[in-house]
């Protein structure tokens, strides 16, 4: 079997190699090179980039084997992410690997801001010993304003607070209990403008941060603040910051993102007073070489058909090691539960019950979503866009949770109902220290069976003989049978059988099981091995 291809498209890290191993045929195209990315990913499994390549929906278009974009990084301006959810095309970045890098670049900006370490610096290169003219100021008892306390901003204060800094905070998201106790106080925008020496941003780019930092905010400020912007391009109003430095509303920046890039002309590039950098927030040999292990790991989980459940278009919340033994039997179950279902699904209902109601199952929804559509469907479904397949048929979908379960530590139930007005119930759960997957219910009859490759299952009304003659026409027929279960219906004096077998029924073969036996239905599932 060949092997999945990894196409990289930008320059990344030795280590990524190293992390992605021998499993992989590794090609490399200049990404910024249009039509050669557009003919290299066409055969590619997965696809590396960092910040250059345009992964859009043309790239997507022409990528029919593409089941992972990993993005050796944090941001992902450059991935069309909703058209990658829509061709069920995973989408994973690097979210934390630039943090420290990023925290400490935040730091410097601000340090080199204060003591003009910049102009200081040329000056001195360019033949002039001009002290008197770059006279700074301490960070000590200054009042540092930090806009969004999340990881990275929540380590720019952890590292300022040893300066002797007065640490406040603007994030509507932060508890302000939680912020005390880290000796952060959270106040508004406003207060956090009025009351700053320093203000340094750390906020995601969004429809409503962009221009945040504009002209009605830099009138509130103190005219000897300093702005720091190591986060994104345009939540700092480049041209409102422009004219208040002019004014000298604003007595100086650290900037190390515009928005747009690559910039090499800025009316703030003018002042002395602003020490630019060329987005290098990210640009360590630390930070390149954990985002790049971090992606590959990824990569592969992606292209073994794991879940990766930290995919930004895979809502599947953290997967603990006591869920993810049920990934696969939920998967399994979607599968048997839409070959078992007479007419058109309308509704997926997965029902969690026992011990495993405790953790963050939402992925077994996933999960059992894309057992239900592959089953259903000739196109690629996938964690990523099953749930998107069920809205645009009108699928309703359900999870539920219940603590207890009187038979099971732990039980996945699946239920379908169909446009038909029928419901199908099937239920498993996975046992003993091996893990083994197995049915426990089919429509509410119990069934005990180990899910393998190959299943058989019909129903028919209870008497005597009908298993010699099931057995006899397989028999006949060559297929071997390794396991067989039969349970009663509820309320019923229908029965219901399961077969593990060890090759799938001809189509014929069961249509004559069906005739001789006289099923009220007969259906054959296969999984994958």
């Amino acid at each position: 079997m060949a092997k999945p291809i990894v196409l990289i498209a930008e320059e990344l890290s030795p280590a990524t190699l190293e992390a992605l191993g021998p499993d992989f045929t590794v090609t490399n195209v200049d990404g910024t090179d249009r039509d050669a990315l557009l003919k290299a990913v066409v055969e590619a499994d997965a696809l590396l980039v960092r910040s250059a390549t345009q992964v859009d929906a043309e790239v997507l278009a022409v990528a029919k084997n593409l089941k992972v974009v990993a993005r050796a990084g944090v941001g992902l301006d450059n991935v069309d992410v909703k058209a990658a959810t829509t061709a069920g095309v995973m989408v994973v970045n690097a979210p934390t690997s630039n943090i420290t890098s990023a925290a400490e670049l935040a730091v410097g900006l601000l340090l080199a801001s204060a003591r003009h370490i910049v102009p200081a610096n040329l000056t001195l290169k360019n033949g002039k010993w001009a002290r008197s003219k770059f006279t700074g100021v301490e960070i000590n008892d200054k009042v540092v304003g930090v806009v969004g306390l999340g990881r990275i901003g929540m380590l720019v204060a952890q590292r300022l607070a040893p300066f002797g800094v007065q640490l406040i905070a603007y994030d509507p998201y932060v508890q302000p209990a939680r912020a005390a106790q880290l000796g952060i106080k959270m106040v508004s925008l406003d207060e956090l403008l009025e009351q700053s020496d320093f203000i340094t941003v750390h906020l995601p780019k969004t429809a409503e941060t962009v221009g945040l930092i504009g002209e009605d905010a830099l009138q509130k400020v103190k005219p000897s603040v300093i702005i720091i912007n190591a986060a994104r391009g345009g939540i700092v109003d480049e041209l409102a910051l422009a004219r208040a430095l002019e004014e000298k509303r604003v007595a100086g920046a650290g900037l190390d993102v515009y928005a747009k890039e690559p910039c090499t002309d800025s009316p703030l590039f003018a002042f002395d007073n602003v020490v630019a950098t060329p987005h290098l927030g990210a640009s360590t040999d630390e930070a390149q070489e954990k985002a790049g292990i971090a992606v590959a790991k990824s990569v592969r989980l992606a292209l073994s058909g794991e879940l990766v459940p930290d995919a930004v278009n895979v809502q599947g919340g953290v997967l603990a090691p006591s869920v993810k033994p049920y990934l696969a039997l939920a998967e399994h179950l979607g599968v048997i539960a839409a070959m078992l279902a007479p007419n058109p699904v309308a509704r997926v209902s997965v029902e969690i019950s026992g011990e495993l109601s405790q953790e963050d199952v939402r992925v077994l929804e996933l999960s059992a979503l894309k057992g239900v559509f592959g089953a259903l469907m000739n196109d690629p479904v996938s964690y990523v866009n099953a749930p998107l397949i069920a809205k645009e048929r009108g699928v309703e979908t359900k999870l539920t949770k219940k603590p207890e379960n009187e038979d099971y530590r732990s039980l996945l139930r699946i239920k379908l109902d169909t446009m038909g007005g029928q419901r199908v119930t099937v239920g498993g759960t996975v046992a003993g220290p091996r893990k083994i997957e197995k049915l426990a219910e089919i429509n509410g009859a119990e069934i005990d069976v180990q899910i393998g490759t190959h299943h058989a299952f019909y129903s028919y009304a209870d008497r005597p003989g009908v298993i010699g003659v099931i057995g006899r026409l397989l028999g006949e027929a060559g297929v071997n049978i390794d396991n067989m279960q039969v349970g009663l219906l509820p309320n019923s004096t229908q029965a219901i059988m399961v077969l593990s077998l060890d090759q799938e029924v001809a189509p014929a073969v069961n249509a004559r099981v069906a005739n001789e036996v006289g099923t009220e239905m007969a259906k054959v599932v296969s999984l994958a091995e």
